[in-house]
């Protein structure tokens, strides 16, 4: 990359970041298309975040932000405005300086989960999802699915009460088609997500019972790992049809570079997504 004077930098926020994969992907893309910009990890801890990014948009350079774990729910309330689906969910994945100088969040992780659920062949409407775990990014994907129009959306967490809190957050919108599950027992449910962080090590315990899974149905483990999670594994010995996160995150790639102001990127992408999953599914 040739970094100059007038590179357009972009930094992604978490802590931690080693694991984070979208520098290695986007600083890719922006060199074979020629785009004068760089993605920069940055690991913030929660107590300066708020400080980090009323500092950080100082800089007139500064693109924007891409924003993980354990920063998206926090971010959203430092925005002076967010969009739809980032009020909605109650976190935010995107942050950038508008023309009248306003600070906006937007939110992409349940939309690439969703349009990767479409890549897969796999419906929500009139279905019964379990969702397990509700973060920020269970929250991204709760308020993506319940847009979708399941017949039934449970939430399940291992602190109850963040899943009562997301549950009442989404039920003015979409009714009676959220509940909050009493456990995770996937029995009886067609789509099962996991956006837990318990796969993140190889020696995690399942999130849920695979032998309680329904032979037709389908999982979904957001974890990006370079080997298959405990989850997928053990859906592959059973024969049931899992996938893992990849897909979620190869489908916000055009959102985000449209969101930043990158649109003839974006459209080149999004008509051929081949390069992007070439860059980020395991070889």
């Amino acid at each position: 990359m040739n970094i100059t004077g007038s590179t357009r930098v972009f930094m992604i926020v978490g802590d931690p970041v080693a694991q984070v994969r979208a520098p290695e992907v986007y600083n890719r893309l922006f060199s074979r298309h020629a785009v004068d910009a760089v993605l920069v990890p940055m690991k913030v801890a929660p107590a300066q975040l708020a400080g980090f990014v009323r500092n950080a948009f100082a800089a007139r350079n500064l693109g924007g932000l891409w924003v993980t774990i354990p920063h998206k729910a926090a971010m959203q309330g430092l925005m002076d405005r967010n969009d739809a689906l980032a009020t909605l969910a109650g976190a935010v994945n995107a942050v950038r300086r508008a023309d009248d100088g306003a600070i906006e969040g937007a939110l992409y992780d349940g939309v690439g989960f969703v349009k990767g659920l479409d890549y897969f062949g796999l419906p929500v409407a009139g279905r019964r999802v379990l969702m397990l775990g509700a973060g920020g990014g269970g929250q991204a994907v709760a308020a993506a699915l319940a847009q979708r129009g399941p017949a039934l959306l449970a939430v399940a967490n291992r602190s109850r009460q963040r899943a009562v809190d997301l549950v009442a957050r989404l039920a003015p919108t979409f009714g009676p088609m959220l509940a909050v599950a009493d456990s995770p027992d996937p029995a009886g449910y067609d789509l099962i997500v996991n956006c837990t962080s318990q796969g993140l090590k190889p020696d995690d315990a399942l999130p849920v019972d695979v032998q309680r899974i329904a032979a037709g149905a389908a999982v979904v483990d957001i974890i990006m790992s370079r080997q298959p999670t405990p989850l997928l594994q053990a859906c592959a010995a059973r024969g049931i049809v899992a996938h893992a996160g990849f897909e979620m995150l190869v489908q916000q790639i055009p959102e985000y570079l449209r969101f930043f102001g990158l649109q003839q990127l974006a459209a080149t992408l999004q008509d051929d997504m081949a390069e992007v999953r070439a860059l980020l599914y395991p070889r």
